[in-house]
């Protein structure tokens, strides 16, 4: 089934740690948050790699270095290369290095990641619009980033400089919960100048040709929490993902998705790799998947059965969208989800 016609979640015989060659996995919300890990993310990675599958962490993340995300991966317990991570600070230097001379100066709004992705690509990065830059680049920088970074963006792109954006992800999902990401500091930035930046990361195309340079899929499954990014990116590039449930999206954001926020397979979390995924079946109008059926009656989405929470959420998503066709649902589907639990 293509991206563009999918109307259920798929199903699939096999492992999907075995139809896949490559997992291209996010980080924050998928396998950590706060620098934690989470629940069954750890076991379930490193079974995945034992039975042969390639893990590379994408992440829209720009603050930190593809060795920093190592180092903490492998502290985890998900031994990890700097080559296995790739980030949107790396997509943004190339999308930059593509416009720009070697050697040209970067005001640089954000954290050692993007720092180390301008060098790599042979640019300099700059603290001040004072410094001559050609270009403003701007990144997460963490909770901890000065107001005055914003000023000094402002100052350099409102003298006509270029601006480019690592991600404009506008939430970022932590240890206490859910925080402002670098798409509201891009917001900030934009409200004083006026300007759009160019932006790299996920789900736009700079990221998903970084992403397939550096790994070399064939079959890659694209793993996220985030339907505008993680899924969002995979349908912009052609290949399967799953979602899983440990960060940003719940289950009432996921049966209203549009189509190219529809993932391939949904699961709880990372243990959804080591299985198959069940079929969701159709009867008549109905959507059946393990002891649930969903339908559409009465102008709502109606929810009959037990079972796995989960398959109940797939039944449900594949009577939503049916339903919804090349929109999004506007059916009430807050009953039939609370059903669930989830």
């Amino acid at each position: 089934m293509s991206q563009a016609s999918r109307t259920r979640p798929s199903g699939s015989s096999t492992a999907l740690s075995e139809a896949y060659d490559t997992a291209l996995l996010d980080l924050d919300g998928v396998v950590y948050a706060g620098g934690q890990a989470i629940a069954h993310a750890v076991d379930a990675l490193r079974t995945a790699r034992d039975g042969g599958m390639h893990l590379a962490y994408v992440t829209n993340n720009a603050l930190r270095t593809p060795a920093a995300v190592a180092e903490h991966l492998t502290e985890l317990g998900v031994p990890a290369e700097p080559a296995d991570v790739i980030t949107s600070a790396q997509a943004v230097a190339r999308l930059v290095a593509d416009q720009l001379p070697e050697g040209a100066r970067v005001l640089v709004i954000g954290g050692e990641g993007l720092r180390v992705a301008l060098r790599e690509r042979g640019l300099v990065p700059v603290e001040s619009a004072d410094d001559d830059p050609a270009a403003v680049v701007q990144g997460y920088g963490g909770p901890d980033m000065a107001w005055g970074r914003f000023a000094e963006a402002s100052y350099a792109i409102n003298r006509g400089l270029p601006w480019f954006a690592s991600n404009t992800d506008l939430t970022i999902p932590g240890a206490r919960g859910i925080a402002p990401g670098n798409g509201a500091a891009v917001e900030v930035v934009r409200i004083a100048t006026g300007a759009e930046p160019q932006v790299a990361g996920k789900p736009l195309p700079p990221m998903h040709r970084e992403t397939v340079l550096r790994t070399g899929a064939e079959r890659p499954l694209v793993v996220g929490d985030r339907l505008d990014t993680d899924i969002e990116g995979a349908f912009n590039g052609g290949v399967d993902s799953l979602l899983v449930l440990t960060g940003v999206t719940d289950a009432a954001q996921l049966v209203t998705a549009v189509p190219e926020h529809r993932p391939t397979y949904v699961d709880a979390d990372l243990r959804g790799l080591l299985t198959g995924q069940p079929e969701v079946t159709r009867t008549g109008e109905a959507y059946a998947c393990g002891g649930w059926t969903a339908s559409v009656r009465g102008g709502e989405l109606v929810l009959d059965g037990d079972g796995e929470a989960l398959d109940g959420l797939r039944a449900l998503c594949a009577a939503a969208w049916s339903h919804a066709g090349d929109g999004a649902c506007a059916l009430d589907a807050g009953k039939a989800v609370a059903r669930l639990g989830l």
